[in-house]
């Protein structure tokens, strides 16, 4: 009796060890599930991150590119406007200078040709000039342009022009910086991929746990910088 009494209790010992087993097994298993889900919504939303700075990184380097592309092609076109005003300015200083030349030589009809030939805008601040009796006082002003008439409108454009064109550089500059901030962004996002690829490599629950939650803690910051980023 005493040894079938002993036979049944290591049966039953058994029995429990086996059943304990299977149930420690099963509760593994069912917290690796666990992690595999969770590691697969966190490479979800990293390939989603990832994938949306990429784009807008290539949509603010095309952005920066157009700008600096549209602030180049002002910056001739204002370069031209330039030579042209550079162009009126000395053929009116050479007209007023040979005026002055019939004047002191009293051949007025020559005077008068010179003055007919002057730019109109130039004519106010002449007229002026012309008062003051440059030929004969010595105190009069060097020249049209030294006088409060003068207005060079026609360098106003080019002014504005390159003005315009510095306007859309700092804004191309502007646009190359939102594409350095999504390319950080998607080289955090890497660091959690890695994370994660690494965590898939441990069997022991713990560790692998420990990986993901790490990984997922630092995937807030870039998915958040990503929600708040300009974007095109």
């Amino acid at each position: 009796m005493p040894e079938a009494a002993g036979s049944a209790n290591i049966e039953v010992a058994h029995h429990l060890n086996e059943t304990g087993v299977r149930h420690g097994v099963e509760h593994s298993e069912e917290r690796i599930e666990i992690l595999e889900i969770f590691e697969t919504i966190v490479l979800a939303l990293v390939a989603i991150a990832t994938a949306w700075g990429g784009y807008q990184a290539a949509r603010w380097d095309g952005q920066q590119s157009r700008l600096y592309g549209q602030s180049n092609s002002i910056r001739v076109q204002a370069q031209g406007l330039a030579a042209q005003v550079n162009d009126i300015r000395m053929y009116d200083g050479m007209t007023v200078a040979e005026w002055l030349k019939a004047e002191a030589q009293g051949d007025t009809k020559l005077a008068e040709i010179f003055e007919r030939r002057l730019w109109p805008d130039f004519r106010p601040a002449f007229e002026a000039w012309k008062k003051t009796d440059p030929v004969h006082n010595p105190n009069a002003p060097a020249g049209p342009t030294l006088m409060p008439e003068y207005r060079d409108a026609a360098m106003e454009q080019p002014e504005k022009l390159n003005q315009k064109a510095a306007a859309l550089f700092e804004e191309g500059t502007e646009a190359r910086e939102r594409a350095d901030q999504y390319v950080r962004v998607t080289v955090v996002l890497a660091t959690v991929l890695l994370l994660t690829a690494v965590g898939q490599r441990f069997r022991t629950v713990r560790i692998r746990a420990g990986l993901i939650i790490l990984a997922f803690l630092i995937l807030i910051g870039p998915l958040w910088r990503i929600l708040m980023l300009p974007r095109i």
